[in-house]
């Protein structure tokens, strides 16, 4: 009887209201809202995957640019988001966001400038590389405003939102997560097919869509601010103290929700998915072809976008902690067969074999990991103070950023096809990692992971309760 009083607790504690029905101004609030995300992650995808296409475009006879492209940009992420998160978390709400609007377009114009010099023919040697300095730098704090924009809106004012107009808070994160796997699936194609046509004038729609799109976001997320009052900070909710780059960390570190957040962040390191890595491994290694695995790619977005629809059912269901674990251990379960394949076949046939396995197994688990994600995220929307909301989610951010690199490291040590193996098995080593981290975290909160009554049936639970 207890540790059903416990589950209906934790699910009051979290359905929210969703069965009020919103205010008439909540509609063009919400459409507001979604513009701007959509905008601001649109953007995002297509200048992250378009740069790729002109540096390689630029740079045809070696990958050398385009890694260290990378790799640059990534570190700028580590060393800056937490302490960026303590500025928002400081800053007037719609000073922040707009001006995280405004240093992600602008930096993108004049990355876009910075290719188009380096596709003329005609660039001096002395000049190409201070130019492509120049795209890296802007590149760096495109990296640093989008993840401010996406801090602030998804872990901020989603919550401020939703409280003031009766919004169902799983309804809000699911939408926001399902425009961002949406333009994760259609923003590279549509860059790609027309880089494809020219990359001159790929570059030049990626600059002048940015341009022309920034004051539709610009004014949209003033809209949504003027029209939801609590979203106006009073002055002395705005900390002023200064803090070294230390102190998001140590703060990160003592938060009540760091370990579900950790949970997620190991997330991070894997090949285990349909990036990069992972798809020059089925395009050289495997029988499959660029069409067969881009449309597997197409597949597995899905799947995620599915997992954005269960994700706010089960968790009205059975609340946001028990459908954590339910959603990462589908993950870990739907991996399991793919890494056992790797260790027990050998020969070509059966490495064929393994290679359709990871695929199935791959796109399957893409369900567990976003219904994980966004449970992870509303727990943390309601565990995590207002004043440091910001400062702990970039702080995340960071951290995701470390072991992303760690597994861009993992195909340095092991380069090899053969060796795919191994990053493999790192990869499902951190998700067993990250579902020990979250499971210690659920028997904290909760005294148990299961509910034993329900797990053997009810009537053993009504012989039980008759003795």
């Amino acid at each position: 009887m207890e540790s059903t009083t416990v589950s209906d607790l934790e699910n009051q504690q979290f359905l929210g209201s969703s069965s009020d029905t919103p205010p008439t101004i909540s509609k063009s609030v919400l459409c507001r809202l979604y513009v701007s995300h959509f905008l601001s992650t649109w953007n995002s995808r297509l200048f992250e995957f378009g740069a790729v296409l002109f540096l390689a475009s630029i740079f045809r006879d070696t990958l050398l640019y385009a890694s260290v492209y990378a790799l640059v940009r990534s570190l700028s992420s580590v060393l800056f988001s937490s302490s960026l998160g303590s500025v928002v978390d400081r800053s007037n709400r719609l000073k922040a966001i707009r001006m995280s609007i405004v240093w992600q377009r602008l930096p993108v114009v004049a990355s876009c400038a910075c290719f188009l010099v380096l596709l003329q023919p005609s660039s001096s040697s002395y000049l190409s590389p201070l130019v492509f300095i120049a795209a890296v730098l802007f590149a760096c704090v495109e990296k640093l405003a989008a993840s401010a924009n996406s801090v602030a809106v998804e872990r901020d004012w989603a919550i401020v939102i939703s409280n003031a107009l009766h919004i169902s808070k799983q309804d809000l994160n699911a939408t926001m997560r399902r425009i961002d796997l949406f333009c994760k699936l259609l923003a590279p194609l549509a860059v790609s097919l027309i880089d494809g046509f020219s990359t001159r004038l790929a570059i030049w729609i990626v600059l002048v869509w940015n341009f022309t799109t920034v004051w539709v976001e610009y004014i949209a997320i003033a809209q949504v601010y003027k029209s939801v009052p609590n979203l106006e900070r009073l002055p002395d909710t705005i900390e002023s103290t200064t803090q070294s780059l230390s102190d998001p960390w140590r703060a990160y570190f003592a938060s009540p929700m760091v370990l579900p957040s950790f949970a997620l962040s190991l997330l991070y390191l894997t090949v285990l998915s349909f990036g990069p890595t992972m798809t020059t491994y089925l395009l050289h290694s495997t029988s499959f072809t660029s069409i067969q695995v881009s449309t597997m790619r197409i597949g597995a977005i899905l799947v995620e976008i599915a997992g954005t629809w269960v994700a706010p059912v089960l968790m009205r269901r059975i609340g946001p902690i028990r459908s954590g674990l339910w959603f990462l251990n589908w993950q870990f379960a739907c991996l399991a067969a793919p890494v056992a394949s790797f260790a027990m076949f050998r020969d070509v046939v059966q490495q064929g074999r393994a290679a359709t396995c990871l695929v199935v197994g791959v796109a399957l688990s893409r369900l567990g990991l976003w219904g994980f994600d966004l449970s992870i995220q509303l727990l943390i929307q309601e565990g995590i103070d207002p004043q440091s909301r910001a400062k702990f989610s970039s702080t995340e951010i960071a951290l995701q950023s470390i072991w992303e690199l760690v597994s861009f490291a993992m195909t340095i040590v092991f380069p090899h096809p053969e060796q795919f193996k191994f990053p493999v098995y790192i990869s499902y080593g951190a998700i067993t990692m990250a579902a020990i981290c979250f499971a210690t975290y659920v028997r904290r909160e909760r005294g148990h992971l299961l509910h034993m009554d329900r797990c053997m049936g009810e009537k053993v639970r009504i012989r039980t309760l008759g003795r």
